[in-house]
């Protein structure tokens, strides 16, 4: 037995609710926002695949309709047979069914076609994307793990026309002089991180490249469709990305665990993986954990406990430091072991992966789907995304502009959550209490948030003058401080390969003492070789005092937000050093 919000209580109340909503709505053809169509996306036509991936003409929807026809005759079927025998619960009036569902309005949008999905090419993603930017009031907030996109149909081999949609968007708000503006986090490399000279780095170059000309080169790039209309892109749009540091503690605690519990470390962990592993597959369970006991963790465990000496262990991340209430990095013990202090602390980009799109704190679509062609025109990969609207029931009053304006409380909650992380602004969770934000749906209650609280108010309006400043001041402050300590690529003063050298390969490249020298490095300071360590030559030669100023640096940190470095490289080809676009690679690609 359960009980939903629409009055589902048995199994036989949701045959009768599946009857009257799902069926019903497949029976009867509604159009919708976001449907396939043959028009194209709001004048952007997108092509048919090549070589004859779709069926012709009317044919395809013919095809369709027969086969959501054969669905809707076996539902019918089935839930007939059950039918009869629940007739004395029910006496068949409309007024005994469910109501229809609250909360958010909630549509799937699919990238799918023949080849994929046996259906007529659909891009409803895309329409969506495009339609809700082209008809957001004030705001957009978008998370995405690529943008490729493209503005004219002369910026091959692009063809999706999202940025088109974006340019249109800031036009008209500054010709109406209406209050808009953009935001956008993607990664700063679209690959893997390291050496972007290296042949392997081939293919991220590649991406960086179409990403780049979506963006602000390339002549048909969204700024400068902009620039052309006479308006200062960066008035309305910006893209960020994300950044973190930590320090890595390789003390003496876990010898002195692994000594005085007579068990490795691999061996606990196995004997933890042991007690809480799926046993599905209960022959390679087996093999994996033979001759391993459970006890072996307790063991381990318990003296681990017992070594902990108060900064071992509470200091192993130092992560809290740049989250609201996090203990002032300049503060933290470190506690001597076979690493030094300065070499211990190491960066990283956050790897951007979501797929999400927050408009006017009132519609969400989140997903599968990229920006890209790969996944927005449909004959390429098949995605999914659901997009999620405000209905009355879901709305509470915020403000946009400095006016107020009802927001739907899922979208705002999510999108006022993650800028606040961004920011620095939510507490750091503690892995060792339970609460609603960290159980699975289902295990626990709502999630929890500080609607009112000092920092929720802080990101409440999007279009504030003061958070503006505070947007683009954490973003600032953390690109410098991160550019000090770590020399990261891609760097907005690196617009050569020749600058290339003498900012990021002269200090990471080297991979022997021999080659070190060679390159005229500091063979007595090898964090400097490291690739995410500290730029030793850029602190003092006293390793005590470096440390001083690492820290130093560093506490400034608020927050992963860092500025997009739209500058880098751009006096190169940064594609072609090494490799030759092609047909099948730009499919790859884009």
């Amino acid at each position: 037995m359960f009980t939903n919000s629409d009055g589902v209580t048995d199994l036989s109340d949701v045959q009768i609710y599946w009857e009257k909503y799902a069926v019903r709505k497949v029976a009867n053809v509604h159009p919708l926002p976001y449907r396939p169509s043959r028009a194209g996306i709001i004048g952007h036509p997108y092509q048919q695949a090549d070589g004859g991936a779709e069926p012709e003409g009317e044919g395809q929807y013919e095809h369709f309709r027969h086969r959501m026809h054969g669905i809707r005759e076996r539902s019918r079927q089935y839930l007939e047979e059950g039918r009869e025998q629940m007739r004395g619960e029910f006496d068949g009036g409309d007024r005994n069914y469910p109501s229809g569902p609250g909360g958010m309005q909630c549509q799937i949008v699919r990238s799918c076609a023949q080849w994929s999905h046996g259906v007529p090419l659909e891009h409803s993603i895309a329409d969506a994307y495009i339609d809700v930017i082209s008809k957001s009031e004030h705001f957009v907030y978008m998370e995405n793990q690529f943008f490729i996109t493209a503005t004219d149909e002369r910026q091959k081999p692009i063809r999706n026309r999202i940025g088109a949609a974006i340019v249109e968007r800031i036009i008209r708000a500054a010709q109406n002089g209406e209050a808009w503006q953009m935001i956008i986090n993607i990664p700063a490399i679209p690959g893997f991180a390291g050496d972007l000279k290296s042949d392997d780095a081939l293919s991220t170059r590649a991406i960086m490249e179409f990403q780049y000309n979506s963006i602000n080169r390339g002549g048909y790039s969204i700024y400068e469709q902009v620039a052309k209309a006479g308006i200062d892109p960066m008035q309305y749009l910006r893209f960020y990305n994300l950044r973190n540091y930590d320090r890595i503690n390789t003390s003496s605690a876990m010898a002195n665990a692994e000594q005085e519990s007579g068990v490795a470390y691999d061996d606990a962990r196995r004997a933890h993986d042991m007690r809480y592993a799926q046993t599905t597959d209960s022959e390679n369970y087996g093999r994996e954990y033979e001759g391993q006991s459970e006890n072996d963790f307790d063991r381990y465990q318990r003296a681990a406990e017992h070594n902990r000496d108060g900064s071992s262990g509470r200091w192993d991340s130092v992560a809290e430091c740049y989250m609201l209430g996090g203990t002032d990095l300049r503060n933290v013990p470190w506690t001597d072991g076979s690493t030094n202090e300065l070499d211990a602390f190491v960066s990283e980009e956050l790897y951007i992966h979501s797929k999400l799109l927050i408009a006017d704190d009132r519609t969400v679509i989140c997903g599968s789907a990229n920006l890209n062609d790969r996944s927005q025109l449909g004959d390429h990969d098949s995605e999914i995304a659901i997009v999620m609207e405000a209905n009355p029931d879901d709305e509470i009053d915020s403000y946009m502009a400095g006016q107020p304006y009802r927001v739907s409380r899922f979208a705002a909650q999510l999108r006022r959550f993650l800028f606040r992380k961004h920011l620095g602004l939510i507490r750091p969770q503690d892995y060792t209490r339970e609460d609603n934000n960290r159980l699975p749906v289902g295990m626990g209650g709502p999630n929890e948030y500080d609607w009112g609280s000092r920092e929720d108010q802080a990101v409440v309006d999007p279009l504030a003058d003061s958070f503006s400043e505070l947007w683009k001041q954490t973003a600032y402050t953390n690109t410098a401080a991160f550019a000090k300590v770590f020399h990261p690529v891609p760097f907005d003063g690196v617009r050569t390969w020749k600058d290339y050298d003498e900012y990021y390969e002269r200090f990471f490249k080297a991979e022997s003492e021999e080659e070190a020298k060679k390159a005229g490095k500091d063979v007595s300071r090898p964090s400097s070789w490291k690739w995410g360590h500290v730029v030793a030559e850029e602190f003092d030669q006293d390793p005590q005092v470096a440390v001083r100023q690492v820290k130093e640096e560093l506490s400034r940190i608020r927050g992963c937000l860092v500025e997009m470095p739209l500058m880098f490289l751009k006096e190169e080809d940064i594609a072609k050093e090494g490799l030759g676009l092609n047909k099948f690679t730009e499919d790859v690609y884009t």
